[in-house]
Parts: C-alpha cells; structure tokens; sequence
C-alpha cells in the first residue's frame, strides 16, 4: 500500500463559520477546481444568504474560469496577497481544527473514506460544534431561539466516527 496526498476544497462563510465541502482529489487541476465552483455556485443559489466576496489564495489552480463562475453570480472575488496565509485566517483555522479534532486521529485509506470523514466532520462542525467567535453556538444555530432545556438532566450521547466525535443533547 502506498501513500498519496488527497486534497481537499472547502468555501467557509467568514460571518457564519459554516462550511461548504466541494471535494477531494489527488490530482487537483483547473478544471476540477472550476467543476466543483460550479457546483457550489448551485448549491448557493437555493440559500437564502447572498454572498458579495470570495476570497481566495493566489494558487494557478485557480483560472479565470473559476472567477467567472462567482462573477457571473455577482460574487466578486478577492485574491489575498502573496505568501499571505493570515490574509485568509478563517480558513486557515479551519484547516488547523479539521486536522487536530479529526484528520490527526484517522488513518484514511482513499479519497471515498477522506469524503465520508469530512462529511461527517463538516456536519458536526456546522451543527453541534460550539464556536467561540459565535457565542458557543454551531453556525446552524445562528439567528434562531435556543432550545428549551428540558426538566429532565438526562443527556443523550451520540459517537460519530466510531467515538471521535461525540455529540449531546437533552433526553426526550
């Protein structure tokens, strides 16, 4: 068996902090970039939300292509400046919590097992993980009334990714 380097494209909503999964590839070219613009593109369109800005790094995977994806949704897109990773902090921290909470603690096997990962990561990261910068609540939760606690102290545990992750709410 040998090792490969799998990599990922995420969009994170910087006010939010939810993030959007496109894909996973070991050979990332431009037009798989584009492909998977596209599909976010769509996806966005069904949401409520209007987005004014991308922000992206500076990589030659990125073409003119991709920024006429977001362009023609009236997305206008920001390139961060050279050798500048802090320009883009949110998903930079992104990455670093993905890693340390998950990535760091699996042994992934292919690209289908990196997807399910980070699809099961993502979901709980969006909708039970606390964030600081968001008063300790999920991305899911923002601009919603909080759950009534229940009389009963009963917690109801659920592991995901076989124990990695654990997930609390109150017994029904």
């Amino acid at each position: 068996m040998a090792l490969h380097r799998l990599y990922v494209l995420f969009f994170i909503e910087l006010g939010s902090r939810r993030v959007h999964l496109a894909g996973c590839t070991a050979n990332p070219t431009s037009a798989w970039v584009t492909q998977q613009a596209r599909q976010i593109a769509w996806t966005l369109q069904e949401q409520p939300a209007r987005f004014g800005f991308l922000i992206r790094d500076r990589d030659a995977k990125f073409t003119r292509s991709f920024d006429a994806v977001f362009a023609s949704e009236g997305i206008q897109v920001v390139k961060t400046p050279v050798r500048a990773p802090k320009a883009n902090a949110v998903a930079e921290r992104f990455v670093g919590t993905a890693r340390r909470e998950c990535l760091d603690w699996l042994l992934i096997v292919n690209r289908r097992h990196l997807e399910h990962v980070l699809r099961v990561y993502v979901d709980h990261y969006n909708a039970h993980r606390p964030h600081r910068s968001l008063g300790l609540t999920p991305p899911a939760a923002i601009g919603s009334k909080p759950p009534l606690c229940s009389s009963s102290r009963e917690l109801k545990r659920l592991d995901r990714l076989g124990g990695l992750i654990h997930e609390y709410s109150h017994a029904a």
